[in-house]
């Protein structure tokens, strides 16, 4: 497996509890929207500590972007990045992953598995191919809710939130079940491109199915 030593040039947030982390960009390294490495932290003792994150830059852009969710508690590679400054140095694999763009859909995404989305989105809508896909994006509270403003923008009334844990005005409460997939029409599409916590897809997977969404419509990472 190749591995590249690249240096991060920007580290921000884009929630509370969501780093944005730009570096450079190894020579001849591609990656479809979507796609993912694993990357780890040129450090002692963390460079074995590899984790896959997502790209959730352009393709062609001189720069990698990775949008990752921290979780400090933890005191595990997450929290380390957050202690990242311009300069650091982290290492990254191969490209891998089976999530890309086949046409329009209802992408479905609970939390931080919005990552591949973002990229695939970026993408098209420079492409100006967004055409009517939609974003139904399941999150506890709206201020979790990654690049809301971002997505509103791109998507207008095809980017719709449910929050699981805060009632607030605009958005739609509890969790994804068959009706609210059916009000959205997942019956209505040719694809349904699905990314969250295994526990999340394995859920909306049998309801998909019980909507009789065929399973080689449904897109989503294999491991």
């Amino acid at each position: 497996m190749g591995q590249h030593i690249i240096k991060v040039k920007l580290v921000d947030h884009v929630t509370h509890d969501v780093l944005r982390i730009k570096t450079e960009k190894p020579a001849s390294y591609n990656f479809e929207p979507g796609q993912a490495t694993r990357v780890s932290i040129n450090k002692e003792g963390w460079e074995k500590k590899k984790r896959p994150f997502t790209f959730t830059n352009l393709p062609d852009e001189d720069h990698l972007e990775f949008t990752i969710k921290t979780y400090p508690p933890h005191e595990g590679v997450t929290n380390e990045l957050l202690k990242l400054k311009p300069g650091d140095e982290l290492i990254v694999g191969d490209v891998w992953g089976t999530i890309n763009y086949k046409g329009e859909g209802v992408f479905i995404a609970g939390g931080a598995g919005v990552t591949p989305f973002i990229s695939i989105f970026r993408y098209m809508n420079a492409k100006n191919k967004l055409g009517n896909s939609k974003l139904l994006f399941a999150n506890k509270t709206a201020e979790d809710i990654i690049h809301k403003d971002e997505f509103k923008s791109m998507l207008g009334q095809n980017f719709i939130n449910i929050l699981s844990q805060e009632v607030s005005h605009g958005f739609e409460h509890g969790l994804i079940n068959e009706d609210f997939l059916k009000k959205h029409g997942v019956n209505d599409y040719d694809y349904i491109y699905l990314c969250g916590p295994m526990s999340m897809m394995k859920s909306i997977e049998e309801q998909l199915h019980n909507l009789n969404v065929k399973a080689d419509a449904i897109v989503k990472e294999e491991f």
